[in-house]
């Protein structure tokens, strides 16, 4: 998928139960792929857009992040994510997307650190952030990492396929995408 196609709108049920329309009717929707429910890296990344979840949803735009992971695994720490998470064990969003899985995401150097830092911060950590987070729930530790966003109507107005498992948009990134777009129709 590329800048400039039209996604539908559809409702999605969360791994809460609740419902979140994609895309959302007013501002951006930023769509994460992420890999599995246990992978240090996104949690690290999300930890990040979580502490800075204020900011994101005051520049208008609305997180909903995908795992392909079951949801029995993704209950725990991702409920306490302030934004909606989605279970996609049979990949079916990553196919419409093209979210692709490569060797490639854990053989890139540039993974590695990033998969330090997160695997020690939970397993350094005696709080309910890591609460349900496991080393791996039985998908592929291969899938990569994609963001887009996607105005109202819409049209995907930006996009990043991860070339590695810690290649995706930072908080930083995504809001000077925001900015450099202006306000959404």
């Amino acid at each position: 998928m590329s800048s400039g196609a039209a996604v539908p709108v559809r409702r999605l049920e969360t791994i809460t139960g609740q419902s979140v329309e994609v895309p959302a009717s007013t501002g951006r929707t930023h769509l994460q792929f992420r890999r599995f429910a246990g992978c240090p890296i996104c949690h690290l990344h999300l930890r990040s857009f979580a502490d800075r979840h204020p900011e994101v949803s005051d520049a208008g735009i609305t997180e909903v992040v995908f795992f392909h992971s079951p949801v029995e695994e993704l209950r725990g720490y991702h409920t306490l994510l302030p934004f909606a998470v989605i279970a996609d064990p049979d990949r079916v969003h990553y196919r419409e997307f093209g979210v692709e899985t490569g060797l490639r995401a854990v053989a890139d150097p540039r993974s590695w650190w990033a998969a330090m830092r997160g695997g020690t911060a939970m397993l350094h950590r005696n709080d309910p952030d890591r609460a349900g987070v496991t080393l791996g729930d039985g998908s592929t530790h291969l899938g990569l990492p994609a963001d887009f966003l996607i105005d109202p109507d819409g049209t995907v107005v930006a996009v990043h396929y991860g070339r590695y498992a810690d290649d995706q948009w930072s908080v930083a990134e995504l809001l000077n995408i925001q900015r450099s777009l202006g306000s959404s129709r």
